[in-house]
């Protein structure tokens, strides 16, 4: 089997949630319409119950080896083993559920209000095992091979904004634009507006010269008695 980073547990968990969370769902709003739609949404929750009770097999089976290979501490091995834990009720409940309606479907029988109660503890039951799966990776950080340096990328479009902090510690920072150029906000001075292609050169001041060295002779001049 090739090797993928970090293992095949990330693939096989994103078809057991969509495709049991849609079997929960249909199962349960089926019994609120009647007619053909409510036939068409039985076909669509037993088969996406079919399908991923086999997949939550392998995503079992993935994340068994994930739970033995990954390295981790202290803390994420509890928090993993918290994760497995919960993981261990859904691969055991849903499957049991297929059959169950496979069984039904064979024999003629109706499902029953039993059936969508436990389909709707197998919710319960899925959606803690998929947020602690969530805290696993984006809080312990398990499986993950590097973290980003947020500090070495730069924006094409030239706009700043700011991360949260960093597992180092950083505050939040704005990134300049990709020439260089600070961003319009986060300072507090101003900039001097003139054209950059201007210089001494090009400006006369003679004329400047000539009226103050008038002025101050009127002064000199000007002094007289009333």
């Amino acid at each position: 089997m090739p090797e993928i980073i970090p293992n095949w547990h990330p693939i096989f968990v994103h078809f057991t949630v969509a495709l049991l969370s849609l079997s929960v769902i249909l199962f349960v709003v089926s019994n609120f319409v009647t007619g053909i739609l409510r036939e068409q949404w039985l076909i669509v929750a037993r088969w996406s119950l079919w399908f991923g009770a086999g997949i939550t097999l392998l995503t079992g089976l993935a994340g068994l080896d994930a739970y033995n290979t990954v390295a981790h501490d202290t803390a994420s091995h509890e928090a993993m083993t918290e994760h497995r834990n919960w993981a261990i009720s859904v691969i055991i409940l849903f499957p049991l559920l297929a059959v169950w309606v496979a069984w039904c479907v064979r024999s003629g029988k109706s499902l029953g209000k039993g059936f969508i109660a436990l389909m709707l503890a197998g919710g319960v039951l899925l959606l803690s095992t998929a947020w602690h799966g969530g805290e696993v990776v984006y809080r312990y950080g398990l499986g993950v091979m590097s973290l980003p340096n947020v500090d070495s990328h730069q924006h094409a479009d030239g706009r700043a904004h700011g991360h949260g902090k960093t597992s180092a510690g950083d505050d939040e920072h704005a990134h300049e634009p990709k020439d260089g150029a600070p961003a319009d906000d986060g300072h507090d001075h101003a900039h001097d507006v003139g054209d950059p292609g201007m210089d001494d050169s090009m400006m006369d001041f003679s004329g400047m010269d000539d009226g103050l060295e008038g002025s101050a002779a009127h002064r000199d001049t000007g002094d007289h008695a009333h």
